[in-house]
């Protein structure tokens, strides 16, 4: 974190001292600290507290211009590397999830192109409302990431969840987050398949799902950011190719397939997000099927499991598959660990909020080789592409470990 430019918002709550000592453990660790509070904030810790410690001016009022050759909100968000709201209240929170800015700290975080870290701390009812709950799902669809509160017992005298996450623990997960941004994943080669196929009937109809590809998409950008060079394999029109990335465009799993299977022994990685189609028409008609009188009958025959396939390979690359579920998640989740001899499982409901196709965010579960289960929050994707990047990396590592000991 050295010389790394932190904003630290503070907003009311009794949590406030534990912004203090975040602060110092922030400068300790070597990063450059400011911090903006609110007016409920300052009632718990006055802001000469945190101009000691942070060795910066304090920020609490937007019209208060410390520097006249600058707008104090735009130059902090302008300058700062990472946001973090900590304390954040559920105040705040349903601030910033309707676009309200109306003091000092809201003003700057929408003026921020920075990561925006939220650490909720309030009265476990207050955290489990559902105004609240609707509002943390509309910040991590932004892009926001959520450092999840402890549970136990709170000033209020209640015992349950809403107790702000440890300052040694926040502090760990920023310097954590500064680290994947370095070139980690260097020299790697990462193949990502992303989207759904599409699966002719006849010349205007097919057959596809719900994926949008944009969990596929959010694994390439983050795996540039990395230092890796990425294939992507992908069906989807609707978005943006991300820089840097050598894009293959194919149609149906065939396509898929044949484009996958060109390419493995390029990877070093291969990570296969797309939602590949079980079956496809075994007859696709040459002309466009007119309307009769009853049904209509379609028989179908199975496309090639890529995946299965991937782990037959004597020559396999480190293979990553996932697996939108509705039910069964732990049971079928291990079960295709084993049967397509992956070395990692991503796993969610799709049925759960926020967890579903189309969405910008994402809940799910890491299953490995070694039988380890690593369940992450609600997440953008983007913010759950690094997680699972990040363990990739780490399952890598430690595999160059073991091969040498």
């Amino acid at each position: 974190m050295l010389n790394k430019n932190i904003l630290l918002c503070v907003t009311g709550g009794i949590a406030v001292y534990k912004a203090a000592a975040l602060t110092s453990k922030l400068v300790q660790a070597g990063a450059k600290v400011k911090v903006i509070m609110s007016k409920s904030a300052c009632q718990f810790v006055t802001p000469l507290t945190f101009q000691a410690l942070s060795r910066n001016d304090v920020y609490t009022d937007t019209f208060d211009e410390k520097h006249p050759e600058v707008i104090a909100h735009i130059d902090l968000a302008d300058w700062a590397d990472l946001v973090l709201v900590a304390p954040a209240t559920a105040n705040v929170i349903g601030k910033l999830a309707n676009g309200i800015a109306d003091d000092m700290i809201t003003t700057t975080l929408l003026a921020t192109t920075a990561p925006v870290w939220i650490a909720p701390a309030m009265n476990v009812h207050m955290y489990n409302h559902p105004a609240v709950i609707k509002n943390i799902e509309t910040l991590a669809g932004f892009g926001y990431q959520f450092v999840e509160p402890n549970e136990g017992y709170l000033a209020c005298g209640y015992v349950g969840k809403g107790r702000l996450e440890e300052p040694e623990k926040i502090v760990s997960l920023v310097t954590n987050y500064f680290q994947t941004q370095t070139n980690i994943l260097s020299g790697q080669t990462i193949l990502i398949t992303a989207g759904p196929t599409k699966e002719m009937i006849d010349p205007v109809r097919y057959l596809t799902n719900r994926s949008s590809g944009k969990m596929g998409y959010a694994l390439a950008e983050e795996a540039v950011k990395m230092g890796a060079k990425v294939i992507l394999v992908s069906s989807v029109d609707s978005l943006t190719t991300p820089k840097d990335v050598q894009f293959v465009k194919i149609t149906s799993a065939e396509d898929m397939y044949q484009a996958v299977m060109d390419n493995y022994q390029k990877a070093s990685i291969i990570i296969k997000s797309a939602a590949v189609a079980d079956y496809r028409p075994k007859e696709i008609s040459n002309q466009k099927l007119k309307k009769k009188d009853g049904n209509l009958i379609i028989e179908f025959e199975r496309t090639k499991d890529i995946l299965l396939e991937l782990g037959k390979k004597e020559d396999k690359p480190f293979l990553v598959g996932f697996a939108a579920e509705t039910e069964k998640i732990d049971e079928y989740a291990w079960s295709k660990l084993e049967r397509k001899n992956a070395d990692m499982i991503v796993a969610n409901d799709v049925t759960k909020a926020g967890a579903g196709f189309e969405g910008d965010t994402n809940i799910v579960t890491l299953y490995k080789k070694n039988h380890e289960k690593k369940e992450l929050p609600l997440l953008s994707k983007n913010q759950t592409a690094k997680e699972i990047l990040l363990e990739i990396y780490r399952d890598l590592k430690e595999g160059v470990k073991n091969a040498n000991s």
